[in-house]
């Protein structure tokens, strides 16, 4: 009988960390663009989600490699994704597009006090992205394997200078 007790509640009290999760994540996701957004606050949001998909394809590209048989097209639908998001980031932070446009951006100011600072760390992302993406186009997942810390620590660079720490 204890022992079907502590079930019950060890699941009652998973069913509500769930539930808390799942709150956390709808509040999270209620962050849309205003409908009388300006252009930076527009950036802003769309900033946010190409960082997103950035993730999201970097993530995708690394939970590949770590299957026993990762899928070479898979790999390179991922890196041809973050190739074409990253050749674009220096776009992303217009004037005025920081936390003034959209509370929750992990932008820092430096962002724009240090621009030449920033060109450069978004251009060494380029640079490593672009062999990343290279090396999977090949079908080498060797190379992809190799090329795949480099390119973390670029973006690692870059968040380590450029982006404070997540919001809410």
């Amino acid at each position: 009988m204890a022992s079907m007790m502590s079930k019950g509640v060890a699941m009652a009290a998973a069913l509500g960390i769930g539930a808390l999760v799942a709150a956390g994540g709808a509040m999270a996701h209620d962050d849309k663009v205003p409908a009388n957004a300006n252009a930076a606050t527009k950036a802003a949001y769309a900033r946010h989600a190409n960082f997103e998909k950035l993730g999201a394809s970097f993530k995708g590209l690394n939970d590949e490699l770590r299957k026993p048989s990762p899928d070479k097209a898979v790999v390179a639908a991922n890196a041809k994704t973050m190739n074409t998001l990253v050749a674009a980031l220096p776009t992303w932070f217009p004037r005025g597009s920081g936390v003034e446009a959209r509370p929750m951006s992990e932008a820092k100011a430096t962002i724009w006090t240090d621009a030449a600072g920033f060109s450069a760390a978004a251009n060494a992302s380029k640079v490593e992205v672009a062999k990343l993406n290279a090396a999977a186009a090949s079908g080498d997942l060797d190379a992809v394997k190799a090329q795949v810390r480099p390119t973390g620590g670029s973006c690692k660079g870059c968040h380590d200078k450029y982006r404070q720490e997540k919001k809410g």
